[in-house]
């Protein structure tokens, strides 16, 4: 009997939006993944600190993703003291869930065109599939991407969501997204000049937003 297939959904949420959300749900039905598992970043160690502390980021993720019994929260990352590398996130995950549980690693086509420049991200394919979403009509591009990774992308490139369940990792299957012209920064300019953000996020993510004067 196949496994059922968990996704793995990381990033700052600095703050989730409507095109977090989109992504996250679109990956569940297409992918056919049992859950989409959403991984707060504590304290990114590729990117600057996040303009919103960690556990108002948690909150807000937690308050976004309510009522959806397709998505789950993990709080790890906020909690823990160490940097948030997604090797390190994988590895934790592999041995909560054990060596056959198909685990997918979801991305946007930006963040997996930088994937070379992670910490230990040739490492990433023995734990986890990675499935890529990008806007209809902007496919990866292979030759566009860095050496390596094109390699690894030509190597291990699945055509259908079926392959994701026949092993635990390895695959890297390309799917394609409603295109949401939404960003976390966008928004974070938005708040702090007083413009309105709403229908850009989910009501009680800004309304936690007001209440705690965050991003002014």
């Amino acid at each position: 009997m196949r496994e059922a297939v968990l996704g793995l959904f990381g990033g700052t949420f600095d703050p989730v939006h409507y095109g977090h959300l989109r992504l996250a749900e679109e990956a569940r039905v297409k992918l056919g993944l049992e859950q989409v598992l959403w991984l707060p970043s504590g304290r990114p160690a590729h990117r600057d600190a996040p303009a919103c502390a960690a556990q108002h980021r948690l909150e807000m993720v937690r308050l976004a993703i309510e009522g959806n019994p397709g998505f789950a929260l993990d709080a790890a990352e906020v909690q823990a003291a160490a940097p948030s590398y997604t090797v390190t996130s994988l590895e934790r995950l592999r041995s909560l869930h054990g060596p056959t549980k198909p685990l997918v690693l979801l991305l946007g086509a930006d963040a997996f065109a930088g994937l070379s420049a992670w910490h230990r991200w040739q490492e990433l394919f023995a734990l986890a599939h990675l499935a890529v979403a990008s806007r209809p009509g902007h496919p990866i591009e292979p030759r566009l991407l860095p050496t390596a990774l094109e390699h690894e992308f030509r190597a291990r490139l699945a055509q259908e969501p079926e392959a994701l369940d026949q092993a635990p990792a390895g695959e890297i299957l390309p799917f394609t997204i409603t295109s949401l012209d939404i960003s976390a920064t966008s928004i974070r300019k938005a708040l702090d000049t007083n413009a309105s953000a709403r229908y850009l996020l989910p009501d009680p993510v800004l309304d936690y937003i007001a209440r705690h004067r965050l991003y002014h």
